[in-house]
């Protein structure tokens, strides 16, 4: 039996790998990042055009027709570059559709997210840190939707947006008249976060949107998972690095034993977890009993790997690693986000533990 990934996944990642390194260098990186708009048209055109603005849409509606493996094998490219670009909101709308629109819905919209030329995002949490579906409580009446969701990703650009409604419903909302944009501060620059207050809104509900929306919940769990890995991994290198140039005492600190143990301890605290992600991204797919565990341990272990990870690297850096013109507090602050989207770890630690019956 062979656990490891196909040629074809790995070329994918090569390709989504030396594109972010051609195309947004650690100067770009930073200038993105001080930004704050967390969306480079550049970028985002490039991505699309290589195919992963519709990764996970079938074929028949123009995209690659790929699995929930192969978006978080790009989400973890896309991690460990912090690129600036809306692969998390616009690929769980894109699998919304796919997973409960109607053959008109589909029809008229997974063309557009598969090219790229509409940008979709979801809405899912509401105030008090409320991301399961039984707990969301916007109401539909009459075809309008009123309510207020938080911590939308790319909610200031995305034209199209699924939006979770009570019951555990899904349903698609265009920006424009009756959504009124606010943005939230937010540590990742990269992928800034918006409150969309829905005054009336015209919207369309999903007809499958009640049995879809724990598995798009289970998508977004195993692809920030990928993300975190992504971004942990390049913070062990760019430590390593750090470490081997950083001199004291007339040489590299990471000749020093307490470092090396240090360096050792963040590389194998999370290189053995990829398989998490893989596992949960191929259940997702292959293994519906299984995928909403496997989702949960993903994220709560991976997330909250990384985010050790990413203290740890401040700290080997030393004072320069506190400082803003240290290009490591940009991972870390990518790390915490996906730490807390879609719920913290201590939330899918006790999902988790359920699911497992304990």
């Amino acid at each position: 039996m062979h656990f490891g990934l196909t040629e074809e996944q790995k070329l994918l990642q090569e390709t989504v790998r030396s594109f972010v390194a051609t195309e947004c260098p650690a100067p770009r990186v930073r200038e993105l990042f001080e930004s704050g708009t967390g969306f480079d048209p550049a970028l985002w055109k490039g991505l699309s055009e290589m195919g992963i603005s519709g990764l996970v849409v079938p074929e028949v509606y123009g995209g690659a027709g790929l699995e929930l493996l192969e978006l978080a094998l790009v989400a973890e490219q896309l991690g460990a570059g912090v690129l600036a670009a809306p692969l998390l909101g616009h690929s769980l709308a894109s699998l919304a559709l796919v997973l409960a629109g109607s053959p008109a819905q589909k029809e008229r919209w997974l063309p557009a997210l598969a090219s790229g030329t509409t940008h979709g995002s979801v809405a899912l949490a509401e105030e008090g840190d409320v991301w399961e579906p039984d707990g969301w409580t916007l109401r539909v009446d009459g075809g309008r939707l009123r309510g207020v969701k938080r911590h939308v990703p790319g909610g200031a650009d995305a034209e199209l947006l699924v939006v979770g409604t009570a019951g555990g419903g899904l349903a698609l909302v265009q920006r424009g008249a009756g959504v009124r944009v606010e943005p939230e501060p937010g540590l990742d620059r990269t992928r800034p976060l918006a409150t969309l207050h829905f005054e009336g809104a015209s919207c369309e509900p999903l007809p499958e949107g009640a049995a879809a929306s724990g598995r798009l919940r289970d998508a977004g769990l195993a692809v920030l998972a990928a993300d975190a890995f992504g971004a942990a991994w390049r913070l062990v290198q760019m430590t390593v690095e750090y470490a081997k140039s950083r001199q004291q005492f007339g040489q590299p600190i990471a000749q020093f034993q307490a470092v090396k143990h240090q360096l050792a301890d963040m590389a194998t605290s999370i290189e053995p977890a990829r398989g998490l992600f893989w596992y949960a991204a191929h259940a997702w797919d292959h293994l519906p009993d299984e995928a909403p565990r496997a989702a949960a341990v993903a994220k709560h272990h991976l997330t909250e790997r990384a985010a050790e990870i990413a203290r740890a690297a401040v700290e080997l850096h030393g004072g320069l690693g506190f400082t803003w013109e240290c290009d490591v507090h940009i991972w870390m602050k990518r790390v915490l986000f996906d730490r807390a989207f879609l719920g913290a770890p201590a939330h899918h630690r006790a999902r988790s533990a359920a699911l497992g019956g304990w």
